[in-house]
C-alpha cells in the first residue's frame, strides 16, 4: 500500500519528536564551537504538545540554557550533530512518529584542521596558548535535515530557517528551497531578516504570520492535530505533501 492509497484521520494522541537547542563541535577536549541558541522555542513547543495530551520526545542540546520541559516528556540529551543523528536513528518506534519539528540550532561547520604558528598540525587534548596564533580550518557540516525524510519516511516534517540578512522574500525563498531539497512539509521562518514574530510556509505556497512564540506553539499544535495522516508502507521513503491537503489559514 502506497502513501496515496489510504488516508485516515489523525489520532487524538500523536507521537511527536522535537529537536531543540544548540549542538557543538569540539576544538579539543576542553573547548568547543557552538552558537547562541538557548533551547527556549523547542522547550515551549514541547510543553505545548505535552499539555495537549500528545506523546513527546524532545532531543535537547546539552548546552541549552533555557529550563528543561516541565511536563512529562521523554528528554534525550545530545551534544554534536552526529550525536543527534545517532539518537534519532536509534529512537524506538521511530516509524510510528507522526510529526517531527526540527528546531535545533545545529553547527554549520566542524573543525577540520588546527595548525600552530609554524604550520604544524596540533593534536593535543588541550591546546596550549604557548602554541601562539592558530590557524583553524572549518569544514561545512552535513545538513541533518536532509536525512530526516529517510529516517521518518511517513512523518510530517517541519524545519526552521533563521536568517539575519536579506529581505523577507529572501527568507521565504530559502524556506522554499529547504522544503524542496529536504522533502519537508513546512518551514518556520524567523530572525532579523524576517522581522518581528514568525512565519510558517507550506509546500502548497501558503503562509501564516504568528506574532510571538506562544502564538506559534498554539498554531502548530492546532494545525498538526488536523492534518490527515498517510498510511505508508514500512520502509517507504517517498515524500507526501501533506500541507497541500490542510490549509494554514483556518488554524490561526
Amino acid at each position: 500500500m502506497g502513501l496515496a492509497d489510504k488516508w485516515s484521520g489523525m489520532d487524538k494522541h500523536m507521537k511527536i519528536v522535537i529537536t531543540s537547542g544548540p549542538s557543538y563541535e569540539p576544538l579539543d577536549k576542553v573547548r568547543r564551537l557552538t552558537n547562541f541558541s538557548t533551547g527556549e522555542l523547542g522547550t515551549l513547543l514541547t510543553e505545548s504538545f505535552a499539555q495537549a495530551g500528545h506523546a513527546v520526545t524532545c532531543f535537547r542540546g546539552t548546552a541549552s540554557t533555557f529550563s528543561s520541559p516541565l511536563w512529562g516528556v521523554n528528554v534525550i540529551p545530545f551534544t554534536t550533530n552526529e550525536d543527534l543523528e545517532a539518537g534519532l536513528t536509534q529512537l524506538p518506534g521511530r516509524t510510528e512518529v507522526q510529526v517531527v519539528f526540527h528546531a535545533a540550532a545545529l553547527c554549520d561547520f566542524r573543525v577540520g584542521e588546527i595548525l600552530n604558528e609554524q604550520g604544524q598540525p596540533i593534536q593535543s587534548g588541550k591546546i596550549s596558548s604557548r602554541e601562539g596564533a592558530l590557524k583553524v580550518t572549518l569544514e561545512p557540516a552535513p545538513k541533518l535535515i536532509a536525512s530526516l525524510r529517510r529516517l521518518f519516511p511517513a512523518s510530517i516534517l517541519i524545519g526552521w530557517k533563521y536568517e539575519l540578512e536579506g529581505t523577507v522574500e529572501d527568507v521565504r525563498a530559502k524556506g522554499r528551497q529547504q522544503m524542496e531539497e529536504c522533502l519537508t512539509d513546512a518551514c518556520v521562518l524567523n530572525g532579523t531578516a524576517y522581522g518581528s514574530g514568525f512565519e510558517i510556509i507550506s509546500r502548497s505556497g501558503e503562509q501564516a504570520h504568528l506574532p510571538d512564540k506562544t502564538a506559534l506553539c498554539r498554531f502548530l499544535v492546532g494545525w498538526t492535530e488536523r492534518i490527515p495522516m498517510a498510511v505508508a508502507t514500512p520502509g517507504q521513503e517517498s515524500f507526501h505533501p501533506l500541507s497541500t491537503f490542510v490549509p494554514l489559514a483556518p488554524f490561526m
